[in-house]
């Protein structure tokens, strides 16, 4: 289940809240006006537009929206959950057969787990599984990284544009020394530039980026658990040893894995039943 992500939109605003009570406070009469220039804009946003189109593929372009949402939203599956989930299909495969897997399938949402019981259900040998949906993570890993590139290049894109705005703008303005009233918009441009190919980077770029990566460290980790909870229910694996061993995934003194330990009852005791 995905549910969205409050902090980037909230951290994104802040920051630019932050740079808004900024300007207010230090600026004179100009005040927000005196940071607002369509020139400077032009300059940053279109030449990186214009690197963009040079760098990727109209079809990766077209994944930069699906990208972009991705940032705002996280998977609100939580491990303790999944560990769970682990446990009841280990149950009903001791009890009634790992046939009997098919049926739990239905009130599974997750494609990767389904698909690994249904290896497991069609009797694959475990180190296959294992290669299966390991190969499925590699390939994961690298949709994420060619979809993340996209926001890197523009991180670097960006700040790039800002100073090529401000050689711009200095340009202009020696042109121009001997018309005075030309010198404050030309080193308007030349500042803006800067500073908005620098916010782009620092405050939406970067930041972004950084989380996507997150991401899919958390995803790629959480498919680890997945593949090690199918191996268990496939070789028949006692529930409470099968918890012991996911539970090691689980940060020590975690509020996650407390309610683990709870779930399953977890007494403390050493596990001795094979």
């Amino acid at each position: 289940m995905r549910k969205r992500d409050i902090l980037t939109p909230v951290g994104i605003t802040l920051g630019f809240i932050m740079i808004m009570l900024a300007i207010l406070t230090k600026s004179g009469t100009g005040g927000i006006a005196s940071f607002a220039d369509i020139p400077a804009i032009f300059i940053v946003i279109g030449g990186l537009i214009a690197s963009m189109l040079i760098t990727f593929k109209m079809e990766q372009l077209k994944l930069t929206s699906a990208i972009w949402k991705e940032a705002f939203h996280k998977n609100d599956m939580q491990l303790s959950e999944l560990i769970h989930l682990f446990i009841r299909l280990s149950e009903r495969a001791r009890r009634e057969g790992i046939l009997a897997l098919e049926n739990e399938l239905e009130d599974v949402e997750d494609p990767f787990i389904k698909k690994g019981i249904l290896l497991a259900v069609d009797g694959i040998e475990p180190e296959v599984i294992s290669d299966i949906l390991h190969a499925e993570i590699t390939a994961l890993e690298d949709r994420h990284y060619k979809g993340r590139m996209l926001i890197e290049k523009a991180a670097e894109y960006a700040p790039a544009w800002g100073m090529i705005g401000t050689l711009i703008g200095l340009v202009l303005m020696l042109n121009t020394l001997s018309d005075p009233s030309t010198l404050g918009p030309s080193m308007a441009v030349a500042l803006l530039t800067t500073l908005y190919g620098t916010v782009l980077a620092n405050l939406v770029f970067t930041p972004m980026a950084g989380k996507l990566e997150a991401k899919t460290e958390e995803e790629v980790f959480t498919k680890q658990i997945i593949i090690e909870g199918i191996i268990g229910v496939q070789s028949g694996q006692n529930p409470r040893i099968l918890e012991e061993k996911l539970s090691a995934f689980l940060p020590k003194d975690s509020k996650q894995r407390k309610e683990t330990e709870d779930a399953a009852g977890y007494v403390g005791e050493s596990v001795n039943e094979t």
